[in-house]
């Protein structure tokens, strides 16, 4: 199965863009919505009916493993409809103040603070894939 790195960035007039390099597939896929969650359905999508007419042109199979990557901003925002900024202060041990100024793009997060933030994120996704029901 072949990695492919897809990038997921929020734009100046708000809405979201989600692309591969020109390089990673056989054909382009690009998605595009006023949020992120609607932006990587869109590539998904995209993604799928290209996929699709590829294997169908050229008898060729395409088996692929997505990695998104996105800056900090569109991040915290994607969460933000999931968490309060309280629950992500608790999270990640940053106040609440410095988490809206980077959601609301006025303040940008230092290295440290993104890797801080990456790491809480990463720790809490992991807790809950061990989580069971009795």
């Amino acid at each position: 199965m072949k990695k492919v790195v897809v990038i997921a960035e929020r734009a100046e007039d708000g809405f979201y863009s989600v692309y591969t390099d020109a390089e990673a597939l056989p054909f382009g896929v690009v998605g595009e919505g006023s949020t992120l969650a609607e932006a990587i359905g869109d590539f998904k999508n995209v993604y799928a009916a290209m996929r699709d007419a590829y294997m169908t042109e050229t008898n060729n199979t395409l088996d692929v493993d997505f990695e998104f990557q996105c800056d900090m901003r569109s991040l915290l925002q994607y969460y933000y409809t999931y968490m309060t900024l309280a629950g992500m202060q608790r999270l990640t041990g940053i106040n609440q103040g410095q988490l809206s100024q980077y959601i609301n793009g006025t303040r940008n997060p230092s290295l440290r603070t993104t890797s801080k933030i990456e790491s809480a994120l990463q720790r809490f996704g992991h807790e809950l894939s061990q989580v069971t029901f009795i």
